[in-house]
């Protein structure tokens, strides 16, 4: 397993790491977000949107109470928020419908039973203005691509 750190002090820099992650994701990958509210789950979201070439990533919204909220780029983003509902509810998403043709990404994923080669993506807000973003990526090769991120590329 491999760990990437990166660390964002403001909602651009948060885009941006979404964003270099996205350039790099893979039809099946399905990413589970860890982070109390506010930690930035959301932002990194519309990153990975940019990233995939979502026209209006900008508009990417948490779907709190829709559930799921599929997005159209290089391929289907589903995002997904669970926050208001508990595991044994997350059968009837049929979440691995999306991963045949993108990518799924987890808000609140701690609430679902995950199947195994999930990347864990963990967003920690200790401190006011920054925030820590922490991959977690079982496939070592499949990490190198996160490994060398620089802004703006």
């Amino acid at each position: 397993m491999e760990r990437i750190e990166f660390i964002s002090k403001s909602p651009s820099d948060t885009w941006d790491i979404g964003e270099h992650i996205g350039r790099h994701v893979l039809p099946g990958d399905c990413y589970a977000l860890y982070g109390d509210l506010g930690a930035g789950k959301t932002q990194l979201v519309k990153g990975i949107a940019r990233g995939i070439g979502v026209s209006d990533w900008l508009y990417v919204v948490s779907p709190s109470f829709t559930l799921m909220n599929v997005y159209e780029g290089s391929c289907s983003l589903c995002h997904v928020d669970l926050y208001r509902i508990d595991g044994a509810e997350t059968d009837d998403l049929d979440m691995e419908e999306y991963l045949e043709k993108g990518i799924v990404v987890i808000e609140w994923a701690e609430r679902a039973i995950l199947q195994e080669g999930v990347i864990k993506v963990y967003l920690d807000s200790n401190e006011e203005e920054q925030r820590k973003i922490i991959l977690e990526v079982e496939d070592v090769s499949r990490a190198e691509v996160w490994r060398n991120f620089r802004k703006g590329h």
